[in-house]
């Protein structure tokens, strides 16, 4: 697939975190914020950002310099227009997002894809739109620079040809796009990212295990496993009959808390940043960046597979 317009509305974490991904893949890219500092504020970022990428052998200094030179920044929703992707970014304000839809939807020709990376369904997006057909869910993860899943949903009215434009145009950037078939409160990596964050935490608040203990488990155990084999492969590979036995005999001891921890929650009103953790004793700068150097060595190896 070619060259096409890209329009991103919004340029907070996420949002420049997209125009980088389309920039980078030869896109042209109209990034729409509310003013011109947050805007300047985007770019910087998303330069720093390049420079790790040039650090890590996956862009060279040249196509680095020019991925900045494919965006232009724009304050005005109106610049969308010409776009044949506009991706709303824009932070979790649902009037806000239907305001947006109604304004897109009146303005761009109706072969554009109207698309949000937020948390939100299609369907909760249409309320003010005609061409309810080409409205889509593409739910980027952060930071969407470094992490290849899309979730990709187009609810009760996408179109399919808007719904396999989309997934090619994503994959054409070198991300992975997963379809899910049904809407669902959360996409797919949300519900199960809480399921295990549910537990994680009601061990906790029941004094079952110390936090230390409990990440020290996930991360020296099934956590080396589930970047191989999903948690379906594993359960086929480990022995279906194996697995569903022992799963029928401690899924009804799990959590099924509809809420967090009281215990958990209150921790919330901490000053500096709240935690279970004591983060004034903990170098969070430095894990973060830990973090960060092990996401790019993921992406290079993704990468190096392809060749």
């Amino acid at each position: 697939m070619g060259a096409e317009k890209i329009a991103v509305i919004g340029n907070g974490i996420i949002g420049h975190g997209v125009a980088q991904v389309f920039a980078s893949a030869g896109h042209k890219v109209t990034l729409i914020g509310r003013n011109r500092a947050s805007l300047d504020a985007a770019i910087g970022k998303m330069q720093e950002s390049l420079a790790e990428f040039v650090r890590h052998g996956l862009l060279t200094a040249e196509e680095a310099k020019a991925v900045p030179g494919r965006i232009t920044l724009s304050t005005e929703l109106t610049d969308a227009k010409g776009a044949d992707l506009v991706i709303e970014a824009v932070t979790e304000d649902l009037p806000l997002k239907l305001q947006i839809f109604g304004e897109l939807d009146a303005m761009c020709p109706p072969t554009t894809i109207l698309a949000s990376s937020s948390g939100q369904p299609a369907s909760a997006l249409v309320a003010n739109v005609k061409h309810r057909n080409r409205v889509i869910a593409t739910h980027f993860w952060y930071p969407p620079q470094l992490i290849p899943l899309v979730e990709v949903c187009g609810g009760p009215f996408c179109s399919p040809d808007v719904l396999a434009r989309t997934v090619a145009l994503i994959r054409g950037t070198g991300k992975e796009p997963v379809v899910i078939e049904k809407e669902v409160k959360g996409f797919i990596g949300n519900r199960l990212q809480f399921a295990l964050l549910r537990e994680a935490w009601a061990l906790w608040a029941e004094g079952i295990a110390s936090a230390e203990a409990i990440d020290a488990v996930v991360r020296a155990s099934f956590g080396r496993r589930i970047g191989i084999t999903g948690p379906i492969e594993s359960a086929d590979i480990g022995g279906l009959a194996t697995m569903v036995n022992f799963g029928n005999s401690l899924i009804p001891d799990l959590s099924t808390a509809p809420q967090a921890p009281d215990k958990v929650a209150a921790l919330m009103t901490q000053s500096g940043m709240p935690g279970i953790y004591d983060w004034s004793k903990r170098d969070v700068g430095a894990l973060r960046a830990r973090r960060m150097d092990e996401l790019f060595r993921w992406l290079k190896a993704d990468r190096d597979s392809k060749k």
